[in-house]
C-alpha cells in the first residue's frame, strides 16, 4: 500500500470513525485516498483548522475516545497549535496528523514548510516525524497508545509527503494484539503505557487517616472525569459521608445535585466549598492539580487540614501544594481499592457547618432586564437534562458551571486549563457529531464567539442542531469585572460597540437566529429553537456590568471573598 492508505487503514485499526480536518497541498495524497473510504471514516470539513482541533477535543472529552484532526503543513499546522495546547492542558486525547513538505526539501523553507515538531514539542505527550512509509504504522499505533494512556493528552504525527506517495508491506494488527507486538511491546514496556499500580500500603494509610477524620472535604478534579470514575466517586464519598467540592474540570465526576456536593471551588467557588476547604482537617484531592485558581495561595491554603493527592501523574505531586500523603494511580482503581477499606462513616455536625453556607449564588432579577440566570435556569428547565453543554471562556463559562448541575463525564465541554476563547463552538461540532440524538447547547459571550463564529458554517452544512446562546453585554466580561474590582475602572480596550448583528451572522450562514431582551424573549426563542431542531443563534443582551460572584483575587486566601 501507499503510505497515505497506510495511515487510512491504521486509524480504522484504532477504531477512529471520525475525521476532522482542512485539506492543503502536501496532504493531498492522503485526502486522495480518504476519497474511497466515505464507508468507513467519515470526515468533518471544518472552516478553519483550530476549529477542526477543537472539534477533535470535543469529540474525545464527550465519548472518552482519542480524538482525530488532520491538516496541511505550515500555517494549517499552526493552525492547530491553540487546539493541542488547550487539549494538553485539559489532559484530552487528541492526535493531530499533519503531513510536512517532502524529505528532500526539509529544512530549505520550503513553501508552506514549518518545523510543527519543534513548535509543539513543549505541549504534547509526544511528537513523531516520518520520514520513511516503513516506520509509518508503528509510529501511529505508537501515538495512539501515547495519547490515550495514563494521563492522556495530545500527540502529533508530521508525515512527509513523499511518505504518503510510497509503497510499503502492511499488515494489519488489531488493538488488541498491539501489547504483544514486537516494537509496540518494547515502547510500552518503556512508556509505561498501564496507569501505575497504586501502593496497597498507601492505601491503607489513607484509610486509616479518614477513620481518624472528623471534617473531611473531597475534591473532585478532572481526573476522576477522564477516568469516568464518577460512580467510584459517588459511592466513596457517601461511604465517608464527606462534602465534595468540584473544580471546573471536575463537573460531572459527581452529580451536580448530589447531596453532598457543595458546589465550584476556587477563584469563583462557592462559599460552602471554600469556607469548608478552610475549616476541614483532611483534604482529599482526586485528580486534581492545585492550580492558581484552586489553590490561590498556596501557603494558606487548606491550611487547618491534612493534604491528600490521588494522581495518576507522578509530577502533579506537589507540585503546587505540599501533601501531607499522596497516592500515585488512577482515580477509578484507587477508589475501587479504598472505598471497601472503609467504613460507613457519618459526619452530621460537620456537614451543618459546611452546607450553612450558600453552594450556589443567586443573582438578582431586574425588571426590564435579561440576567445570566434567567437565560441558565431557562435552559436547564426547557432542555433534557442529558444537554452537553460547550462553553467559550470568561463571565459565561463561570455563571454556566455555578448554575448547571452536570450529571456524568463529558457533559461539560471547557477550557479550564489553557482558557481558550472560541473553544466553545468547535467543541459543540465535536460532541453533537459524536452524540446526534442529544441536545447540544453552546454557551458563550460576544467577545469569544467572534473567535472562532466561522464555524457556523460548519454546523449549518452538516445539518448539526447545536443551539448557541451569546451572552452579550458588549463588553470583554471577565476582564472587564477584573477592570472594575481592581484597575480603578481603567476599561482599556474591552468594550466592544461593535457588529457584528449575530441574528443576521446566523442568518448569513443559513441559520436560525433570535434576539432575546427579556426571560420572555428568551424563553420562546429556545423552544423554537428546540422544537424546529435546526442550528440556532440566540442574541441575549446581558448587563454591561453584571459580575460573577462570589470572586477571590488571584494570589489571595481562598476565604478573602472580594465580592459575595
Amino acid at each position: 500500500m501507499n503510505g497515505a492508505k497506510i495511515l487510512l487503514e491504521c486509524l480504522i485499526e484504532q477504531g477512529v470513525d471520525t475525521i476532522f480536518g482542512y485539506p492543503g497541498g502536501t496532504i493531498l495524497n492522503v485526502y486522495d485516498e480518504l476519497y474511497s473510504y466515505g464507508d468507513r471514516l467519515r470526515h468533518i470539513l471544518t472552516a478553519h483548522e483550530q476549529g477542526a482541533c477543537h472539534a477533535a477535543d470535543g469529540y474525545a472529552r464527550s465519548t472518552g475516545k482519542v480524538g482525530v484532526c488532520f491538516a496541511t503543513s505550515g500555517p494549517g499546522a499552526t493552525n492547530l497549535v491553540t487546539g493541542i495546547a488547550t487539549a494538553c492542558l485539559d489532559s484530552s486525547p487528541i492526535v493531530c496528523i499533519t503531513c510536512n513538505v517532502a524529505v528532500d526539501l526539509i529544512g530549505k523553507d520550503s513553501f508552506q514548510e514549518v518545523d510543527i515538531t519543534g513548535v509543539t514539542m513543549p505541549i504534547t505527550k509526544s511528537n513523531f516525524l516520518v520520514r520513511k512509509v516503513e516506520n509509518l504504522a508503528d509510529t501511529v499505533r505508537e501515538a495512539f497508545a501515547v495519547a490515550r494512556s495514563g494521563r492522556p493528552g495530545p500527540v502529533l504525527i508530521d508525515i512527509a509527503k513523499n511518505v504518503t506517495a510510497q509503497q510499503a508491506d502492511f499488515t494489519p494488527l488489531p488493538q488488541r494484539e498491539h501489547a504483544a507486538y514486537g516494537r509496540l511491546h518494547d515502547l510500552m514496556k518503556r512508556y509505561d503505557f498501564k496507569p501505575p499500580e497504586p501502593d496497597m500500603d498507601d492505601i491503607r494509610t489513607l484509610a486509616a487517616m479518614i477513620r481518624e477524620s472528623e471534617k473531611p472535604l473531597v475534591i473532585c478534579g478532572g481526573g476522576v472525569v477522564r477516568a469516568r470514575a464518577d460512580a467510584e466517586l459517588t459511592a466513596f464519598v457517601h461511604r465517608i459521608d464527606a462534602p465534595t467540592a468540584v473544580t471546573v474540570m471536575g463537573a460531572g465526576g459527581i452529580r451536580g445535585r448530589d447531596s453532598l456536593t457543595t458546589g465550584m471551588i476556587g477563584m469563583h467557588g462557592s462559599q460552602a466549598s471554600n469556607i469548608a476547604v478552610d475549616h476541614c482537617d483532611l483534604l482529599i484531592a482526586i485528580g486534581c492539580r492545585f492550580s492558581d485558581r484552586v489553590a490561590l495561595k498556596p501557603a494558606t491554603f487548606a491550611k487547618q487540614a491534612k493534604i491528600v493527592q490521588i494522581d495518576i501523574d507522578r509530577a502533579e505531586i506537589n507540585k503546587n501544594v505540599e501533601t501531607a500523603h499522596h497516592i500515585v494511580g488512577d482515580a477509578k482503581q484507587v477508589l475501587d481499592l479504598l472505598t471497601p477499606l472503609v467504613p460507613q462513616l457519618s459526619h452530621e455536625a460537620w456537614k451543618a457547618e459546611v452546607f450553612s453556607h450558600p453552594t450556589e449564588t443567586h443573582y438578582d432579577e431586574r425588571p426590564g432586564c435579561l440576567t445570566p440566570g434567567q437565560v441558565l435556569n431557562c435552559i436547564a428547565r426547557l432542555c433534557p437534562q442529558d444537554t452537553i453543554v460547550s462553553t467559550d471562556v470568561g463571565q459565561h463559562q463561570m455563571w454556566a458551571i455555578q448554575h448547571f448541575h452536570f450529571d456524568y463525564p463529558g457533559q461539560l465541554l471547557t477550557s479550564g486549563g489553557f482558557g481558550t476563547m472560541g473553544f466553545g463552538l468547535g467543541a459543540a461540532i465535536g460532541a453533537q457529531v459524536s452524540h446526534p440524538d442529544k441536545c447540544v447547547v453552546h454557551v458563550t459571550g460576544d467577545g469569544g464567539f467572534r473567535m472562532n463564529c466561522n464555524e457556523l458554517a460548519t454546523e449549518q452544512y452538516y445539518n448539526l442542531p447545536i443551539i448557541t446562546v451569546v451572552f452579550n453585554n458588549h463588553t470583554l466580561g471577565m476582564v472587564r469585572q477584573w477592570q472594575t474590582l481592581i484597575y480603578q475602572q481603567h476599561y482599556s480596550q474591552t468594550t466592544l460597540d461593535r457588529g457584528p448583528d449575530f441574528v443576521k451572522l446566523a442568518e448569513a450562514y443559513g441559520l436560525d437566529g433570535y434576539r432575546a431582551t427579556d426571560e420572555a424573549s428568551f424563553e420562546q426563542a429556545l423552544r423554537t429553537a428546540l422544537e424546529r431542531h435546526r442550528g440556532t443563534v440566540i442574541d441575549c443582551a446581558i448587563d454591561m456590568d453584571e459580575m460573577v460572584r462570589p470572586m477571590v483575587g488571584g494570589g489571595s486566601h481562598i476565604t478573602d471573598f472580594m465580592i459575595h
